[in-house]
């Protein structure tokens, strides 16, 4: 029998409690939609609905009543509630994004939060990447909820879910660039890297990108919104179109930056390579391999999120809203791949898994050589 160690045991429980509380919310989503899908089939008024009752004692069809006399149907409240608002299959389909980021994230987490070996400053950036992602999936969720089962007329719910998202989005994307400086950084300074890169300065970095991205996500609430003149609003109500914009340009900004970051990346990477004679065979496959690996990175990144980006940029509310679902979707999906890029290939992560799983560690696992792709 296999027996777990207290470190094992509380990756266990938290992870459990975590995923019980993501999958409550979506269980209450999905409930949303069929209840919703179920009340909006039924005809405005049926005669022979049970909930229908009639004001007259005696049989609507008795042909004795007096022919002047009409029958007007005495509605019970449930019959006269406000008509529940259609289920759009593309809330489902992100509503479903969000439990899987949610779940994944929270997984990547509770390994980074129980295991004392994983401190230094790459994983400070990867827990700070998942916690983003994981508030990005449950804004996914909360947003769905929020519009189905709480009255959407309410400006303090609205400005909650949108500011939610825009700060965990954005708190996602500035920690895969500081992800990439780290990179760059630990092969530019290779000596001095780790003697240079403190873990107070790492902690510093996250401070401030939460603190910005936190003002970003209370802009609307601070009436930077369109909600009292709707032609202002941008595809993602109630965000005006102007900050769209300038959150579009930023990502674009930020976008070059990582592809300029990760040229260097490879640059250094080949003369490393050229450097060390040797084993240039066994380096050259490893650079080969890593320099394919960044470039899937960054195109990825790019196919997530440029669309939604330069869509932001030239549409606004006025535009179909299924080019709006069409973008927002893979953007959102960029979270689902985050946590498989920066943290389950990375050996140490995957080390920590493996024995919070299963109690053992794979031969190949142990022995394999850490490069600078797996960070």
């Amino acid at each position: 029998m296999m027996v777990l160690t207290v470190r094992e045991l509380n990756i266990f429980i938290f992870v459990r409690h975590l995923l019980a509380m993501i999958l409550s919310l979506a269980a209450l989503a999905a409930m949303s939609s069929s209840s919703g899908s179920s009340l909006n089939i039924s005809s405005p008024l049926d005669p022979f609905d049970s909930s229908t009752s009639w004001s007259l004692a005696e049989d609507p069809s008795n042909s004795s009543s007096e022919p002047l006399r009409t029958l007007t149907p005495d509605l019970q409240p449930a019959s006269t509630a406000v008509a529940v608002q259609e289920v759009s299959p593309w809330d489902i389909a992100l509503c479903i994004t969000g439990t899987l980021i949610s779940c994944e994230n929270a997984l990547v987490i509770a390994v980074l939060f129980y295991t004392p070996t994983l401190r230094a400053p790459m994983f400070i950036l990867i827990g700070s990447l998942a916690v983003a992602d994981l508030l990005a999936g449950l804004g996914l969720i909360l947003n769905f909820v929020f519009t189905y089962l709480v009255d959407s007329s309410v400006e303090f719910v609205t400005l909650m879910s949108v500011g939610l998202l825009i700060s965990a989005f954005s708190a996602s994307v500035l920690n895969i660039l500081a992800i990439t400086v780290d990179r760059y950084l630990s092969l530019y300074n290779a000596l001095t890297y780790h003697t240079e890169r403190t873990v107070t300065f790492t902690y510093v970095m996250v401070v401030f990108i939460w603190v910005s991205c936190l003002t970003l996500g209370l802009l609307p609430a601070l009436g930077w919104n369109c909600l009292k003149d709707e032609s202002k609003c941008s595809i993602c109500r109630p965000v005006t179109k102007n900050n769209a914009v300038a959150l579009a340009v930023t990502f674009l900004l930020v976008f070059a930056l990582m592809m300029q970051l990760y040229l260097q990346i490879c640059k250094i990477a080949f003369r490393h390579a050229q450097q060390i004679a040797v084993q240039h065979q066994f380096v050259a496959i490893s650079t080969t391999k890593g320099v394919s690996t960044l470039s899937a990175i960054l195109c990825a990144f790019g196919a997530c999120w440029l669309p939604f980006a330069m869509y932001s940029i030239v549409a606004d509310s006025s535009y179909p809203i299924i080019y709006t679902y069409a973008t927002v979707l893979p953007a959102t999906c960029c979270s689902v791949i985050n946590p498989i890029i920066y943290a389950f290939r990375n050996p140490d992560i995957q080390k920590s898994l493996w024995m919070a799983c299963c109690g053992c560690v794979p031969s190949n696992l142990s022995l394999r050589p850490r490069t600078s792709s797996d960070v």
